[in-house]
């Protein structure tokens, strides 16, 4: 009888349960139906502080809050190919995920291993397009993607950034399409910039206080994109048109004359397999402080997977040529672009444990990357360098390697390089995106690094091709040989922006030092604006896998202490903290490699006082050696002093900059 009533009540049970569990599959239906038919979605960070809502009826638009505070309101977005209706957005359906799982890139930029976290939302359009939204806990994002086969040509792409109120912008803008993103990042309000001013990307908006950056990722087989104003509370994106005929200029081996553009912004054909494709990611990145910025990864969580094998590649430091104008001394050799000179730098970079030299221009004639100038014999460089475990990297102008892209690469394999530096492409047009990736995967195949200078920003590539190892596109070191503007805070504004798009070539490593009052301009024996110190923190605050010693070995030689200390810094790191960090006024940056840890204190052109708490480290006792601003730094900016103590996790540090300076540590663990 108790069997018999407890198989009932069994039943009973069951009964309701599967009841309820009908009602709530019926119930989400019908919140989802409900939600189709407004066309009103809501999506939020898995931390539930960004909270992204869309609107998809007559136009596409969305919303964001950061902790109940309105950042963007009524953005929007459309994308318009030729040949697809867009006069009316029909939602075919609705799907939402959530991804929650750990990488670990080949190349380590700020840490061993990278969480990607996301909500996502995705409107399948019954026009074969589809709009993908992404929220983290450190931004959002979203991407067009389109079903569509044959021949596809985007018409026009709109994006409007509108902001909830007016708020400061910095602004690196612009005077044409034609450039190499070298910019200083200028206050403006967001309701004074007109349409007739444009910047390039990244760019960050201040909601006072919320950081907000704007760049983009995923840039393949399409342009990309800028930031153009309204004269109110918003930013629109303009992009560069399908370039359908151009010419190098006269008496030039590098720069090209677009003589004409198309009436559309890219064009391409997809195969039936691939059934569609998608297009550039849209990143409006969220620093609830200055510091959240430091440690944005979105531009790589976004970018398109691995593509390659990257077992074979090494980051490291270079010993660079241009920036001293090869001013080498206390040699029995004539310094120059020669062979005597070349295996001099070889023996500094063995000396120092440094991983490459580069050869920049004037190694070969600038119309063939194959026919060397007399005095370099490239074989025995390479060879020699090889024997004493160094790489050498090639210099080519963009142009003259496209011209001969297989043969020169075939060749440089087969001499030994270790890579190349493409310089001079200066556009982000569909045809120049396209030779990016084309470079990357041919050089890759080659087992050749790649570092793009004369560029448009980070965009996505080095996530599917890691080989693309750095890249310039920001106003860096070079520009003291010629202007007096890289000052303290410009340092300390490229790396909350520029460096959140990915690795910054600037070139670090100045041995002869200035303040502001008396720096001179001097294009062959160039000099910092910035004590010694800072130009030694910017090895550990910067990041950059392939890292540029950019002043002569010479120089390097006789400032043993300094080169010492920048020769043990990583390029790669298992884990960053940014200990403080405030826009164009300062950063401390601790970055661990196994159980070694470097700290990098750089301030701007007001000297300061910091404590630095070591909470990072693990208990025991560490060896900490540290170079700070010397006593008379103020004066003479090459000034340092060098501290050599003991310490423990928690220990209280007080450091001193002087103006425009700096403060650096290497922590070993004592055993």
């Amino acid at each position: 009888m108790r069997t018999i009533q407890l198989r009932t009540i069994n039943k009973l049970i069951l009964f309701i349960i599967v009841t309820g569990l009908c009602l709530s599959n019926i119930q989400a239906k019908s919140l989802e139906q409900a939600s189709t038919e407004n066309s009103v979605y809501e999506i939020k960070s898995p931390d539930g502080e960004l909270v992204l809502t869309v609107s998809a009826q007559n136009t596409l638009n969305y919303s964001l809050k950061v902790a109940g505070r309105d950042i963007l309101k009524n953005a929007s977005a459309a994308l318009t190919f030729a040949g697809v209706s867009d006069d009316v957005l029909v939602i075919d359906s609705v799907k939402r995920a959530t991804v929650n799982r750990t990488l670990t890139p080949h190349i380590r930029q700020k840490s061993k291993q990278v969480v990607e976290h996301y909500n996502e939302l995705i409107l399948n359009f019954k026009n074969q397009k589809s709009i993908s939204f992404r929220a983290f806990n450190q931004g959002v994002a979203y991407r067009f993607s389109t079903q569509k086969t044959g021949e596809v040509i985007v018409t026009a792409e709109h994006a409007k950034f509108n902001f909830a109120a007016d708020h400061q912008v910095l602004f690196p803008e612009e005077t044409n399409f034609i450039s190499h993103n070298e910019r200083l990042y200028l206050p403006k309000q967001l309701n004074q910039i007109s349409n007739k001013q444009f910047a390039s990307l990244p760019l960050l908006v201040d909601v006072e206080g919320t950081k907000v950056v704007i760049t983009e990722t995923a840039l393949r087989e399409y342009p990309g994109m800028w930031i153009e104003g309204n004269s109110d509370n918003s930013l629109n994106a303009r992009f560069p048109h399908y370039v359908l005929k151009s010419e190098l200029k006269t008496n030039s081996d590098r720069n090209e004359n677009i003589i004409e553009r198309g009436q559309y912004l890219s064009k391409n054909t997809i195969e039936q397999q691939q059934g569609g494709r998608s297009f550039p990611w849209r990143i409006i990145a969220i620093g609830k402080d200055d510091a959240d910025l430091l440690l944005n990864q979105l531009s790589y969580l976004l970018a398109d997977e691995l593509a390659i094998d990257p077992s074979w590649i090494k980051p490291g430091k270079v010993a660079w040529d241009w920036w001293n104008a090869n001013n080498v001394y206390n040699v029995d050799f004539k310094a120059g672009i020669n062979t005597q000179t070349y295996k001099y730098y070889i023996d500094f970079a063995a000396q120092y444990g440094l991983e490459y030299i580069v050869l920049d221009e004037g190694w070969h004639h600038l119309t063939n990357v194959l026919d060397v100038v007399p005095d370099i014999n490239i074989q025995e460089i390479i060879d020699y360098a090889k024997a004493k475990n160094v790489g050498v990297i090639l210099w080519v102008i963009w142009k003259t390697l496209d011209n001969q892209l297989e043969v020169a690469l075939d060749t440089f394999e087969e001499w030994g390089a270790a890579g190349i530096k493409v310089d001079f492409m200066q556009r982000d047009d569909q045809a120049m995106v396209d030779y990016y990736w084309r470079v990357a995967k041919q050089a890759a195949k080659r087992h050749l690094l790649v570092d793009f200078h004369g560029s448009y920003k980070p965009a996505g590539i080095r996530r599917a091709y890691p080989n693309v190892i750095t890249r310039e596109g920001l106003r860096g070191l070079e520009h003291n040989k010629w202007a007096d503007y890289i000052t303290a805070e410009h340092n300390l504004t490229l790396p909350f922006i520029r460096q959140l798009a990915g690795p910054m070539d600037y070139t670090p490593g100045a041995m002869v030092n200035s303040q502001p009052e008396n720096f001179n301009i001097n294009f062959n024996r160039p000099m910092s604006m910035t004590t010694r110190v800072h130009q030694m923190a910017m090895y550990v605050v910067f990041e950059s896998p392939l890292q540029m010693l950019a002043d002569s070995p010479s120089n390097y030689l006789r400032e043993a202490e300094s080169t010492d200390f920048i020769s043990k810094v990583p390029t790669v790191w298992d884990e960053t903290i940014i200990v403080s960090a405030k826009i164009a006024d300062h950063i401390i940056t601790a970055r661990r490699s196994g159980d070694e840890w470097f700290i990098g204190v750089m301030g701007n052109s007001n000297k300061r006082e910091f404590t630095i708490n070591l909470s990072f480290l693990d208990n025991g006792n560490y060896q900490m050696d540290s170079f700070a601003d010397g006593i008379n730094s103020d004066r003479y900016a090459s000034d340092y002093r060098i501290h050599n103590q003991q310490v423990i996790k928690n220990q209280d540090i007080p450091i001193k900059l002087a103006p425009s300076g700096g403060w650096v540590a290497h922590l070993t663990k004592l055993k």
